[in-house]
């Protein structure tokens, strides 16, 4: 229920700020005579009631309020707060200007669509807690949404919404729903430069690429979003603000063929992944419930589980005829309580052993067990190393978090106040589909938000004078469209969970770096930070002198990587 709530409520919101569509129907005309509360409830009666967005018909109008029939025979008033956000819908990119009246928007006779809001004042030491309901002017999104939330720990699947509505639309977009993923893809594209010596202070240089295509006859020049350029940079900060050009640039370190078997151990399809390197800004095509199985390889330290969907299922008399037997991921930490150890294969980075490894994970799962029986415990398969894990997580909190002077694209999540949360925002060109995918303790989480109709995007919007400072506007990205769900469903999964300590693997050191040029640094000051290296990848040089300003030319510029 969380899920939905989370999913819907962020879905509505983006629709409202994009303007009001109008009424559904008209049951009478202004002129006409107005029908009475029996023909309204018998007329309701038969209308859809889709998850929160309820039926009702517009009986009188004021001038900041509208008197409405609910279905069910509810007689309700919506008040201006309710209705102040429907400027007229223009189009996904324009709105009218904000209403000033309820009559701007409302007129008698209108079959419209509300949603019941609750909202409770919090008890204080002298007043008890006061639950306030009011109604809400609404509509049916045109665009839609998926949300998927997982446990990195064994694949169980913990929530799963599919789109606005079953009853409207039967079509599970979670695990059917085949969209580009944007720099959802990112994280996955480093950690293969990694795993070929990248490291999270590495150098990349942002700034422009050339690159000619003979095969389309054509010059491809990648842009960053906001088409500006830093210069070289370090890699934690690349992923971290989503730079277009140093993903294309840590692609080519690890190589397009290395990169594309590497994304195969995440459970990625080859034949989702194009042979280009667009494939770094998010080219290829995943579902929800695949990207959150390629996170879940990030959250739990490197192990490749699948989802399942049926923990047990029991009979009339609540014996339990089937219990699911899920392989799970045990890493170092698991491995000190004890449990049977995790042998690394020394040819983890050969694709055919990586082939072998996730055709086993999708082949042993969920087999019918006797629930009398004891079972050994499965292990999920290694497909990426602890060490590698933990870089890509850091690089995913920071895009929370940020650093000095600096946000991650993902700042919103920073009013959940904890430190062992991270994530990516995806979105693809054009906007036409937006992506948020992080974890927290024992969860991952995806989520999803676009038009059904390709040909459409998600657009922008302009101020709207009636709502005040705290509205979204502007261009439609993963961060606005898309994570504010994401954040909403972990706030409440996560409640009751304390923030969990940040656990570092075997193998990985910390060190003293300059924050310009990624070197080691006597400095102890702001030039410089702690950053983390596996073992035996940290730099070797110290830093001699930090320049204090760097002025920095992107059309001469030459190419770090």
């Amino acid at each position: 229920l969380d899920a939905q709530n989370a999913a819907i409520d962020n879905l509505i919101n983006y629709d409202h700020r994009h303007g009001y569509r109008g009424a559904t129907a008209t049951v009478w005309k202004s002129g006409e005579a107005a029908w009475n509360i029996n023909e309204l409830v018998n007329y309701l009666a038969k209308q859809p009631q889709y998850g929160k967005l309820i039926p009702a018909v517009v009986t009188k109008v004021h001038a900041k309020s509208a008197d409405v029939v609910v279905k069910g025979g509810i007689q309700a008033t919506i008040d201006w707060s309710g209705m102040n956000w429907a400027r007229k819908y223009i189009s996904d990119t324009r709105q009218g200007s904000a209403p000033k009246s309820a009559g701007a928007i409302l007129t008698a006779g209108q079959e419209i669509w509300v949603q019941e809001k609750t909202t409770t004042t919090a008890a204080t030491d002298t007043k008890a807690a006061v639950t306030h309901t009011s109604w809400m002017l609404s509509q049916i999104p045109s665009a839609n949404t998926a949300f998927v939330a997982i446990s990195p720990e064994n694949g169980a699947v913990l929530a799963m919404v599919g789109g606005f509505n079953y009853a409207h639309s039967k079509f599970n977009r979670a695990t059917q729903s085949i969209r580009q993923v944007g720099s959802s893809i990112k994280p996955f594209i480093y950690s293969a430069a990694i795993d070929k010596g990248l490291t999270l202070g590495t150098l990349i240089n942002d700034a422009p690429i050339t690159k000619w295509d003979k095969w389309q006859g054509t010059v491809w020049r990648p842009k960053n979003a906001n088409n500006r350029y830093g210069g070289p940079t370090r890699a934690r900060i690349g992923l971290a603000r989503s730079i277009n050009v140093m993903a294309i640039r840590a692609l080519r370190i690890a190589g397009l063929d290395f990169t594309i078997d590497y994304l195969t151990r995440f459970g990625f399809k080859r034949s989702d992944l194009p042979r280009a390197e667009p494939l770094a800004l998010g080219a290829g095509s995943l579902t929800p419930l695949e990207v959150a199985q390629g996170f879940a390889v990030f959250a739990n330290g490197g192990y490749l589980v699948k989802p399942f969907f049926i923990d047990h299922v029991e009979d009339a008399y609540n014996h339990v005829i089937y219990q699911a037997n899920p392989a799970i991921a045990c890493d170092q930490s698991c491995q000190k309580k004890n449990l049977h150890p995790i042998t690394v294969d020394p040819n983890i980075d050969d694709p055919q052993v990586v082939a072998k490894i996730t055709q086993a994970s999708d082949s042993d799962h969920d087999v019918a067990t006797d629930s009398t029986t004891d079972h050994p415990v499965k292990y999920a398969p290694q497909v990426i190393t602890e060490q590698n894990a933990f870089l890509v997580r850091e690089m995913l909190e920071s895009n929370i978090w940020g650093g000095q002077g600096w946000n991650g694209t993902g700042w919103r999540a920073k009013v959940l106040k904890r430190h062992d949360i991270g994530g990516k925002t995806g979105t693809t060109n054009n906007a036409k589909d937006a992506w948020y995918s992080g974890f927290g303790p024992g969860i991952v989480a995806t989520t999803w938000v676009g038009f059904d109709d390709h040909r459409r995007n998600l657009g922008r919007t302009s101020w709207n004078n009636n709502l005040g400072k705290n509205q979204t506007m502007g261009g439609e990205f993963g961060g606005n469209a898309a994570q504010p769900g994401w954040i909403a469903f972990m706030k409440q999964a996560l409640q009751d969970t304390p923030e969990q300590e940040k656990q570092i693997p075997d193998g990985i050191i910390s060190v003293r770096i300059d924050r310009s040029t990624g070197q080691l640094s006597n400095a102890n000051n702001s030039s410089s930070m702690y950053e983390y290296f596996i073992e035996g990848t940290e730099p070797k040089h110290t830093v001699i002198q930090v320049k204090k300003e760097t002025s920095f030319d992107t059309d001469t510029a030459e190419e770090l990587f």
